[in-house]
């Protein structure tokens, strides 16, 4: 599960994915988008991991957004069309992996990167982190990003941001809702591994079933939604996990997850 511009660490189950292209504010090519597929694949299929957590190489950037200059290049009109998909694929993947992920964010998440870091459930910031969607000053739009925008922004902030191409910061960010904390820079390792440690001691049937329930229902009208999460409840509560919370809670003990 390693590369040469996307390594993979796994550790006490956690698994780490890093864009190592730190001389290119770790941009995504064709190659980084399909190699980060290929790692979200793998750690979903691994049983030993329990969280994800995604970063980028270096102190200047998550991810800067498309790499404008390789993604340019393509075999044909319905090539290149069909490879920029692979970004919405991506997040499709992040949402449908099951497993907490968190976007481990330093310096800029820009254009796609911002999209990459907002696909990811929960955003850990450090304090010299920008945000921004500036395709529109290169005469684009922000189409691919626009969902996970929508997810995390009120519609009219995430149209206002797609429209002036501005970046906020991550005093800003916060404000807005789209990350979770923000820290100063040399406590962000050490306040994503708190972070990833707590999920990863969660059960993971629930979180699984929890997680995917609530990406079910986001984008539902609330009528529909709970008529989706009440058998949910009931499916839940009939797990071995859910009997073990429970059972744990009563004795005053630290549950023992069986992941069932």
């Amino acid at each position: 599960m390693a590369s040469e511009e996307v390594l993979v660490e796994v550790v006490g189950g956690i698994a780490r994915i890093m864009i190592n292209r730190p001389e290119r504010r770790n941009a995504l090519s064709w190659t980084v988008v399909d190699e980060l597929r290929a790692a979200v694949a793998a750690c979903k299929a691994d049983e030993a991991v329990r969280v994800v957590v995604l970063t980028g190489a270096g102190d200047q950037a998550f991810c800067a957004g498309a790499d404008l200059g390789g993604m340019a290049e393509g075999a044909g009109h319905l090539a290149l069309h069909e490879a920029r998909g692979e970004l919405a694929e991506l997040f499709r993947d992040l949402w449908d992996l099951g497993k907490p992920t968190i976007a481990r964010v330093r310096g800029y998440a820009l254009a796609g990167g911002m999209g990459l870091a907002l696909a990811c459930d929960l955003v850990v910031a450090a304090d010299d982190a920008q945000f921004g969607t500036p395709e529109i000053n290169v005469g684009l739009w922000p189409f691919m990003i626009t969902v996970p925008l929508l997810r995390s922004l009120s519609p009219r902030k995430a149209l206002e941001l797609m429209m002036t191409g501005r970046r906020i910061d991550a005093a800003e960010a916060d404000r807005l809702g789209i990350v979770n904390r923000v820290v100063p820079v040399d406590e962000l390792d050490a306040e994503v591994d708190a972070l990833a440690a707590d999920l990863a001691s969660k059960s993971p049937v629930l979180l699984r079933m929890g997680r995917d329930a609530f990406y079910a229902v986001v984008d539902q009208a609330a009528d529909e939604a709970l008529r989706y999460l009440h058998p949910m409840l009931t499916v839940a509560t009939s797990t071995e996990d859910a009997a073990e919370g429970l059972a744990a809670f009563a004795e005053k003990r630290r549950p023992e997850w069986r992941g069932r």
